[in-house]
């Protein structure tokens, strides 16, 4: 059975290697297409080395016997996203082609919604494939902002960053690990982050317009956490001086927005 249980463990940390590859060969292919320069190169490569990485050890610890179909799905997203990251560091030296990067960003977002339902209707599901899924999603919003605020002001990263704060807060305020009830407005509210960056990005707005557009994603996205901090803070014991100190902590995030 030991033997068994090593065997599958090898097919499922064979899946991550392959993702890797195909980071990778990704990465060649933009390079060939527009010269891109060694930020863009490392950047990516250390996307793609962080990637398996990661994915390896939770794949160890979860001892998943399969990778799953929606696993793949979202492993083909996170090669997207290195590419998008990739083109956002060599942006620093040089614009990526927009329809490029407008390309390989609206894929990524697009396929955001199939990997839930390819779990779904395989049955497939687990906790794992959704955190990755949540991580990708998370990863590719503080990419996009960190590309937007370069035209829009540094305010813009705190829609990417807004998630992982809360990930460090809960770390201070173990009540912020509750689970939460499912919430369509939260989904809508997800979706929004990803199109109104890419539309800023993708030049095509006027600046004023661009700016609105983000803004109101910004403004979208504190009154999205803020709701499920007081819920949250609802449905447990803390004190009040902690849940006021964290919607303080959202409020100036919006004066500074605005």
């Amino acid at each position: 059975m030991a033997l068994n249980n090593t065997y599958d463990a090898r097919l499922v940390q064979q899946e991550t290697a392959v993702g890797a590859g195909v980071q990778i060969l990704l990465l060649a292919l933009l390079g060939t297409a527009i010269g891109m320069g060694p930020a863009g190169w490392l950047t990516g490569l250390a996307f793609a080395v962080a990637s398996w990485a990661v994915l390896s050890r939770a794949l160890h610890r979860s001892r998943l016997r399969s990778f799953g179909p929606a696993n793949r799905v979202t492993l083909g997203r996170a090669t997207l996203v290195g590419g998008v990251t990739a083109l956002v560091a060599d942006s620093f030296q040089s614009s990526p082609p927009v329809t490029l990067f407008v390309g390989l960003t609206a894929v990524a977002l697009i396929l955001d919604g199939v990997d839930g339902k390819v779990a779904r209707a395989t049955g497939t599901s687990t906790p794992l494939g959704a955190r990755f899924d949540m991580e990708v999603d998370a990863f590719l919003i503080l990419v996009l902002s960190v590309y937007v605020s370069m035209s829009l002001g540094p305010w813009v990263l705190l829609i990417g960053a807004m998630r992982y704060v809360f990930v460090a807060a809960a770390r201070l305020w173990p009540w912020l690990n509750a689970e939460l009830p499912p919430s369509m407005a939260r989904k809508t509210v997800a979706a929004m982050q990803g199109i109104c960056l890419l539309l800023a990005a993708s030049g095509y707005l006027p600046h004023p317009l661009s700016f609105g557009v983000v803004a109101v994603s910004l403004g979208s996205l504190i009154w999205s956490f803020g709701r499920d901090i007081l819920w949250l803070r609802r449905t447990s014991h803390v004190q009040d001086g902690e849940v006021e100190e964290m919607l303080e902590m959202a409020v100036e995030a919006q004066r500074v927005a605005s």
